[in-house]
């Protein structure tokens, strides 16, 4: 990672679009807090079993679909100063690199067992999308090219995973049921490259087929950023993120009837449901801050996470693992013992809320300096 030291921070406030920073930090929080929850979360604060989706559901794909969002806008910066397409190329290439080898370590820390590594993850999910959209994005700067790619991605994952014979199984909803957890043409992929490397064993939430609907969710961020970069003024930008975000909402659970939302599939109807709420939580924060300049109760706690976001999740997934490997009083794990305090509080889904909330503070806290002193760490 490169450091950037910004020592104007009211410069650096009107460069940026505030909301889709603080968009950015909400999300952050929240993927620290469910993917940190105690021993017993409420159902809202957990993944959905297969099909179906939760609030922390919609977190993963939120990022992803800011990070389509931020390329328009980091790119359009980078026109402006005159950076060839070739720079550009470069520098996204480095970065997809970096943030794949960042997953890598994630997934390996702290005792890395190289014949049984898990090749897929978070980061490495977010670095293939955002290593496709961007190329996609400085190749052509239009809308309709992004439209097109995401109904081709959407349709062809659909007829793939709905009609395409998945091998040694047969054909879903004829020999096997459609989205069949284990019988799917994601799981069995994964299943012939990386046997032995997945997150459950015969399947992954982040396999590589499932990756190009992600692709869309990415795209569609993508379409978001045009939209902030056009000339209508805030209300009708907001008022497009607002209806846009009801018809994406609106198609996702119409699709859902035939084709179920599912995260770890990342279904075409998933995608769309995503990308409005998505889009639904962007248009709102877009109000507040850019239009109603409301923003002194937005920026703090979430500007934090949100200028430094790949940061904070680094710190928060290493921090687990190391609670999760090192033994205290013998046999007893560093995790064990800093959850005891939660565990006598009832009921216990409040002592799990609030050992999410303390660790999530605690992550927040830790990156709190670098905002201070105006660091941000990019990549």
């Amino acid at each position: 990672m490169a450091t950037i030291t910004q020592t104007a921070p009211a410069a650096t406030a009107t460069a940026r679009v505030l909301s889709l920073d603080i968009a950015r930090g909400i999300t952050i929080a929240f993927m620290i807090m469910v993917n940190n929850n105690g021993a017993a979360a409420y159902h809202p604060f957990t993944h959905s079993a297969w099909n179906g989706w939760t609030p922390t559901d919609l977190v993963f794909p939120a990022f992803v679909f800011i990070v389509g969002a931020s390329i328009v806008l980091s790119f359009g910066k980078r026109f402006e100063r005159g950076v060839s397409k070739a720079r550009i190329a470069i520098s996204i290439l480095r970065r997809a690199v970096i943030l794949f080898a960042l997953g890598l370590v994630v997934n390996g820390f702290p005792h890395f067992p190289l014949h049984t590594l898990r090749i897929y993850g978070v980061l490495q999910r977010i670095a293939l999308c955002y290593l496709i959209a961007a190329l996609f994005y400085l190749w052509r700067r239009d809308a309709a090219s992004k439209v097109v790619a995401i109904v081709v991605l959407l349709a062809g994952y659909w007829i793939l995973m709905r009609y395409v014979p998945v091998p040694g199984f047969g054909v879903p909803t004829h020999q096997i049921p459609l989205l069949d957890p284990d019988r799917n043409w994601v799981a069995w992929l994964d299943r012939k490259l990386l046997p032995g490397r997945l997150y459950e064993g015969v399947r992954d939430p982040e396999g590589l087929l499932s990756t190009f609907p992600a692709i869309a969710t990415t795209l569609l961020g993508v379409l978001a950023g045009l939209w902030m970069r056009t000339e209508r003024s805030r209300q009708q930008i907001t008022a497009g993120f607002l209806a846009a975000a009801a018809v994406l909402i609106a198609l996702g659970e119409l699709w859902n009837l035939s084709f179920p939302i599912n995260k770890k599939l990342w279904t075409s109807s998933y995608v769309l449901f995503a990308a409005g709420c998505s889009l639904l939580l962007l248009g709102f924060l877009y109000w507040c801050i850019d239009v109603k300049q409301w923003r002194r109760p937005f920026n703090q706690p979430w500007i934090v996470f949100g200028t430094n976001a790949i940061f904070a999740y680094m710190l928060s997934e290493l921090l687990a693992s190391t609670l999760w490997s090192v033994h205290v009083r013998g046999r007893e794990m560093l995790w064990t013992w800093a959850y005891t305090p939660f565990r006598h509080i009832q009921p216990p889904g409040v002592g799990s809320l609030l050992y999410s909330i303390a660790y999530t503070a605690v992550c927040w806290l830790a990156t709190w300096p670098l905002w201070r002193r105006r660091i941000f760490l990019k990549i």
